[in-house]
């Protein structure tokens, strides 16, 4: 089965190419002119990914974005914005968005992070279904992390991430790494994706006061290691 993505948008020319170009690399691509328009159709039809202009009428993208997150829509979104303030991106992952994408954009870059965000990394023989570090749990199968017993939303790359490090404790991963196993892709060296989520994860991570996990190292990457 073609996988089914949906394109929210309200600039006529944006939306003819994607449903083009979309099309031609074999996926199945159903289309909406306004957040309100988007919600319905996402209602009526499951979606394997969503992308979604941020400024639109009626309801913009975030709205669309927070709606669907609130309803326990986990399909991956990937926000189109022509703004690129470090807040605004923010705002957007916050939400519960799994990537961002400037506008004006080139086909090539949109469809490596389409194909990234639809890769289905294949399940491991024998891997753990709970992994546990110190405090802090998670739940492969269900999707669902805790800490102290504290359950702790995460959007989906969020938890993509906290799961590759609780399957690496201890042991130091490079950005390109990171970037590599949870993007599928390079990101230019401007990019501070991956800071913006680290960053997202310590704020849910140490919400309550607790203790850093995921550590800096300076010149290498990131480590999950408590502090000493």
């Amino acid at each position: 089965m073609r996988p089914h993505i949906a394109v929210i948008d309200d600039d006529e020319k944006i939306t003819s190419l994607l449903r083009r170009s979309l099309a031609f690399e074999g996926y199945e691509v159903t289309t909406a002119p306004d957040g309100t328009a988007g919600l319905n159709l996402l209602s009526r039809r499951n979606a394997d990914l969503v992308i979604l202009d941020v400024m639109m009428p009626n309801m913009d993208g975030w709205e669309v974005c927070r709606r669907l997150r609130e309803a326990g829509i986990k399909t991956p979104v990937l926000l189109l914005t022509a703004r690129d303030e470090v807040h605004d991106r923010v705002k957007g992952l916050d939400l519960g968005a799994d990537d961002y994408l400037v506008k004006p954009f080139a086909l090539e870059e949109l469809m490596a992070r389409v194909r990234a965000l639809l890769r289905r990394r294949p399940e491991t023989a024998g891997t753990e279904t709970l992994l546990q570090y110190e405090d802090l749990s998670l739940d492969v199968e269900a999707r669902e992390t805790a800490r102290g017993g504290r359950r702790i939303e995460l959007t989906a790359k969020e938890f993509d991430l906290l799961h590759l490090f609780m399957l690496n404790p201890r042991r130091v991963l490079s950005r390109d790494l990171i970037m590599e196993r949870i993007w599928g892709y390079d990101y230019s060296g401007e990019s501070n994706v991956l800071e913006v989520y680290i960053a997202m994860l310590r704020q849910k991570l140490e919400e309550q006061g607790e203790k850093r996990l995921i550590q800096t190292v300076r010149g290498a990457g990131y480590i999950l290691k408590g502090e000493s």
